[in-house]
Order: structure tokens, then C-alpha cells, then sequence
């Protein structure tokens, strides 16, 4: 699974280390957008960066956005983040609204670094730029 996230931003930033921290088994990669294989996958799925507002996760040819891209990840950590899964029980259009309400604000929200922050050390190799 590859999880293609806006590196700059803090929220998305806390995201990707709980995921490092919950993925005891490393099933997760992650590309940013600010780079290159990053900024592939998103034009491969159709996106573009100016006003990105959803995440991208990649499975085995599939892709998901917003709430549904976020619902797949925690399946995947399993127990108890399996119990998400409950989430597919709000109607999508509810879900992905609030989902593009926090995207759309997250700068001001949670605050923006002013470069890509890099991996830690020792999950460098999770990284795909």
C-alpha cells in the first residue's frame, strides 16, 4: 500500500507517524507530493496539486481518496484501528464533506512547514522519494 500525502503540512505529517508507528509490519510506503514519484502517482490517478484536498492510497491497482483512503489504512494496522471500519456506516457524501473542510483549512488549522519534513532514519527506506 502506498500512501501519497502533502509533506508540508503538519496534520498530514502527525498522520504518516502515527501510520509508521501502528504498521508493526511495514505493509505501508508512502510517496509525498512534493516529490517526484509522488507527483506521478497523482497525475497517473487524475489529480492535480494546485488545491489538493484528499490523500491517496494505492493498493494492488486500486486507489481511494478522502475517507475511503483512510478507512482502507486503518483496516490494514488491524486491531483495534479494524474498528474504523464502522466509518463506512456515515454516508459518503457526509464524510467526504467534513473530510474537505479539514483539508481545505488544514494550513491554518494545524500549521504548515516551510520544507518537507524528512522521515525519520530508520523508516527512510518506506519512503519512495
Amino acid at each position: 500500500m502506498i500512501v501519497v500525502f502533502d509533506a508540508q503540512c503538519l496534520l498530514c505529517n502527525a498522520w504518516v507517524q502515527f501510520l509508521l508507528r501502528h504498521d508493526r509490519k511495514g505493509l505501508i510506503r508512502f510517496a509525498s507530493i512534493q516529490g517526484s514519484a509522488g507527483q506521478a502517482l497523482l497525475a497517473k490517478h487524475g489529480l492535480k496539486l494546485d488545491g489538493l484536498e484528499t490523500l491517496l492510497v494505492l493498493n494492488e491497482g486500486q486507489a481511494w481518496q478522502h475517507t475511503a483512503a483512510i478507512l482502507r489504512v486503518l483496516h490494514l494496522l488491524g486491531w483495534p484501528w479494524r474498528l474504523a471500519w464502522l466509518g463506512w456506516l456515515v454516508p459518503a457524501p457526509l464524510r467526504d464533506a467534513a473530510y474537505r473542510l479539514v483539508a481545505r483549512n488544514r494550513y491554518r488549522i494545524f500549521g504548515r512547514a516551510e520544507t518537507c519534513i524528512l522521515p525519520p532514519h530508520n523508516y527512510a527506506a518506506r519512503f519512495l522519494d
